[in-house]
């Protein structure tokens, strides 16, 4: 087996097919030299080096070292410079490279295979001694974080006194004689932290920063990142090593990141940074603020320095001319890294670029419309969860806003929180339950915690290709970098902006669209869906089987369902409408009832308020089938509490409190849940669902009296075990519908089933579907009953579970296939082999969770039914998953 593929210099060992071995960087690596662009040589070290070194206690096998070897010849060879050579050295980065992006989660390191000797010989060869000396300076540097884990921080501080000492303010006044000195600086602080010596042998300096890189896949923010995109933790990182080329020579070298178009909205525009005489991390890292790529973004930002058009303008032809070769040859927006090294281009990277939503959503679109891909790939293109983003407000624009300052617009949205000043404070605060705006300097990898669990970031420092600006369009968070303005101070916890302090703790607002910097907070719009948007989801629901419906039980969600797409509902929960003030009395009258006449007389009272309730919903959702389920939650929950409150069911119900009291103490239960709730409250307390079914057929005649569109109640009974149980139920249905339409003088269709939640009623399912005309998969309690676990208290552990491997995602959002898909199966099969025609669907949580979609596609499922706001979520994941099931 090999572990080393090679590429540039007219051999290419892999290419874009192979990500899964050579993870993205390296396939794509790969196939830009097999396509002829200017690609500085190197190899790869695979993945499944990665998995094997990590598996294996850290070690390498030592049929590495010859594969290595062959790589590095092949450098050599192609440079004509030789790995640890005085006179013409050979320096390497070391990268990591996933199979899918994973911005600044694992490590770097570059100008690898200087020493006290090579700089010298890499002084002589450049013919820049400044040059020289600041790339080993940054060498030592990256190496002691990366490498040596020493603390950053000293070296930073070093550097910083040496500009003081100096009196420079940029480090780019440093002269070579004060880096040959911070160099002696840095060695000393390497030998004071590390206890030895900073490592001479280039060799040496390979396999630590290899292994270094391997062992960044296991490191926090790794794992934090997996955790947060459902990245497998066994997928493992590859390691590329290549030729280093140098964007600090002098005033015709540069470094940039740039997109084949804007990232944040999808124009169809060339987007990104660039820095003379620097290196790549300077661009990335946001120590410095770099200047704008093209003369129309700069013009547009109002800043004064050159963009690269301007200032490079022959080597910004050739390098336009890559990035359409690169984006028609992907078929994708592509993220490009480069460097000019004395006016030679040379291209470091390429990978499809992470975007917002909006972009997403444009850019699949105009591709489409432009021909470069199909209907049916723009919608595998857009993430279904990404949506979300669209699916919430913005600014409003007419509102008053108290500008504090301004930065740059990296990442779009609006957020209002209060400021905080780490990461931990951010997790912290974001626990209690408020909204916080991260305010950084700059933001690292380190950060990633705190980012997502802020409502938006704010940097001083750092581009529109900074890690925050990156990161946080990855997450869909707004972000404002760049604000120059600012003054952080860290210890104090207060952000000053001219004369104007706010401390952390105090309220701002950040617009990611703008770059604008609010006091307190701004009120916000409802967005607008159409164009691009609506497009898409037309093409979706051209290509999906399943239907998608909505969890709602008030007029207001049903309508918010409808304009995203809702055909129908697939869970009304009645108990919602129990729980409101007018009516809440009569409910408890009811429940503390010791007798069916009292029970009746109260339901009486609740049910021209149940069938107003269903008659709303059944207007808003005319012609369209509605799923109600019948009362479901134990009895405790509605029952009073205080003094007051027995007082008025007292009054109500024209008993003494005490009796009440007595009877409140006779209906307590040591585990409700499991108790005296969904279908047994029916089958002991018929006239519960008496009152409900009759409410729902009145309501539904008299909606289709009034519109001539009548609606199609599909009657739920729930927490079902046994058929017995359905069918006693069924008969208190029927005979209500009998009676109401022997009342009324007409029928209406409707449908009765049940709720699959017991892990019994998946085993049994044949048994069921003799009396179901349907089946809802309720997976939250499924999951519940088939796990032993309590979602509500779930969040102690779960987290750990999935770190630790023990399920691979939360099995509350996404679906337990091995188990609780397991059942669903079960139920699915053995219910349609019973009723061929049985409508299968789900109406838990997992309704909107696009890998769930993708599961009950699998499945057969007839609809799957999201909340208001994740309707276009499921359509759009409903279409990927019929995709997927085709191909």
């Amino acid at each position: 087996m090999s572990y080393v593929y090679r590429f540039g210099g007219g051999v290419s060992d892999g290419g874009k097919g192979d990500k899964t071995l050579l993870g993205g960087k390296g396939a794509n690596l790969a196939e830009m030299a097999a396509i002829g662009l200017p690609v500085p040589p190197g190899f790869t070290i695979s993945t499944e080096m990665c998995t094997r070194y990590l598996a294996e206690g850290q070690a390498f096998p030592d049929s590495l070292n010859a594969e290595v070897a062959t790589g590095l010849a092949h450098i050599e060879g192609v440079t004509g410079k030789r790995f640890g050579d005085p006179a013409n050295p050979l320096l390497v980065s070391v990268r990591s490279g996933a199979r899918v992006s994973m911005p600044g989660m694992m490590d770097t390191v570059l100008n690898l295979g200087l020493n006290d000797a090579t700089v010298e010989g890499l002084a002589a060869t450049s013919g820049d001694a400044r040059f020289a000396w600041d790339s080993y300076r940054r060498f030592i540097q990256m190496y002691a974080d990366v490498v040596l884990e020493l603390d950053h921080g000293a070296f930073e501080e070093a550097l910083e006194i040496a500009k003081e000492d100096k009196g420079y303010f940029l480090d780019t006044e440093m002269t070579a004689a004060d880096w040959q000195a911070l160099v002696a600086e840095y060695k000393t602080l390497v030998a004071e932290l590390w206890g030895k010596p900073f490592p001479q042998d280039v060799h040496d300096q390979l396999w630590g920063a290899v292994g270094a890189v391997f062992g960044s896949w296991e490191s926090d923010r790794a794992r934090v990142y997996r955790r947060l995109n459902g990245i497998p933790g066994d997928w493992g990182t590859a390691v590329n090593v290549q030729a280093m080329v140098f964007g600090n020579m002098g005033e015709t070298s540069a470094t940039g990141v740039a997109f084949t178009r804007d990232p944040s909205t999808g124009r169809r525009a060339y987007y990104g940074e660039f820095l003379i005489n620097a290196q790549g991390e300077d661009v990335v890292a946001g120590i410095r603020t770099p200047q704008y790529l093209t003369r129309d973004a700069r013009e547009a930002a109002g800043a004064k320095p050159l963009s690269m058009e301007e200032a490079m303008p022959e080597t910004f032809a050739e390098l336009a001319k890559v990035f359409d070769l690169l984006e028609t040859h992907y078929r994708d927006m592509q993220d490009i890294e480069f460097t000019v090294e004395r006016g030679t281009l040379w291209m470091l990277q390429t990978r499809s670029g992470k975007r917002t939503a909006s972009a997403a959503l444009k850019i699949a679109v105009d591709m489409a419309q432009e021909g470069l891909i199909t209907h049916a790939e723009a919608v595998a293109r857009v993430d279904p969860a990404a949506l979300d983003q669209l699916l919430h407000p913005t600014l409003d624009p007419k509102a008053p806003r108290d500008v504090l300052t301004r930065g740059l617009p990296a990442s779009p949205g609006a957020a209002s929180g209060v400021v905080v000043f780490d990461s931990e404070t951010a997790e912290r605060r974001a626990g209690l339950g408020d909204a916080v705006i991260l305010v950084r300097v700059e933001t690292s990898p380190e950060d990633i915690h705190g980012m997502h669990a802020a409502r938006g970031i704010l940097t001083a420092r750092g581009g529109m290709t900074s890690h925050a600006a990156v990161v946080a369009r990855g997450m869909g968070r707004p972000c404002v970098s760049g604000a120059g303005s600012i003054s952080i101070d860290a210890k104090a916890r207060v952000l000053r902006v001219g004369g104007r302090e706010v401390r952390e703790g105090e309220t701002i607002t950040i617009d990611g669209a703008s770059g604008e910097v609010m006091l307190g907070a701004v009120p916000t719009v409802q967005p607008e869906l159409a164009g691009d948007f609506g497009t898409l989801m037309a093409w979706a629901d051209g290509v999906r089987r399943m239907r998608v419906r909505t969890n709602a039980e008030t007029p207001a969600d049903c309508r918010v369902a409808r304009e995203f797409g809702a055909e129908g509902i697939g869970l009304c929960r009645t108990e919602h409408m129990f729980f409101d003030a007018a009516r809440i009395t009569a409910v408890r009258q009811m429940i503390l009832a010791d007798t069916e006449a009292g029970r009746r007389a109260a339901l009486n009272k609740l049910l021209p308020e149940q069938r107003g309730d269903f008659a709303e919903i059944f207007e808003v959702m005319a012609g369209l089938p509605c799923t109600i389920r019948l009362l479901d939650p134990p009895l405790h929950e509605f029952l009073p509490h205080g003094e007051a409150e027995f007082a008025d069911v007292a009054a109500a119900a024209g008993v003494g409190v005490e009796a009440l009291k007595r009877r409140s103490a006779e209906l307590h239960e040591f585990n409700p849940m499991l108790g005296h709730r969904g279908c047994r409250l029916g089958v002991t307390y018929p006239e519960i669902y008496e009152m409900q079914a009759r409410a729902i057929f009145e309501a539904a005649i008299d909606v289709a009296d009034k519109t001539g569109e009548a609606p199609i109640p599909e009657i739920m009974i729930p927490l079902v075990a046994t058929r017995r149980e359905l069918e006693l139920m069924k008969a208190v249905v029927d005979a209500q519908a009998a009676a109401v339409f022997a009342e009324r003088g007409r029928t209406i269709t409707y449908l009765v089933g049940t709720m699959i939640e017991l892990p019994r009623a998946a085993i049994i399912a044949g048994q069921i579907a003799a009396s179901a005309d349907f089946f809802s998969f309720g997976t939250n309690d499924l999951t519940q009953t088939t796990l032993g676990v309590s979602r509500d208290d779930a969040g102690r552990f779960l987290t750990t579970y999935v770190d630790k491997g023990i399920y691979p995602t939360d099995p509350f959002v996404s679906i337990d296939v091995e188990g609780v898909g397991a059942l669903i199966e079960m139920a699915a099969e053995r219910g349609r082999a019973t009723r061929a025609g049985l409508k299968l669907g789900i109406c838990g949580e997992h309704g909107g969770d696009p890998a769930s979609i993708g599961f009950c596609e699998g499945v057969g499922l007839d609809y799957v039914s999201a909340s208001p706001y994740r309707v276009p979520i499921a359509r759009l994941a409903a279409a990927q998953a019929a995709l997927r099931a085709r191909a």
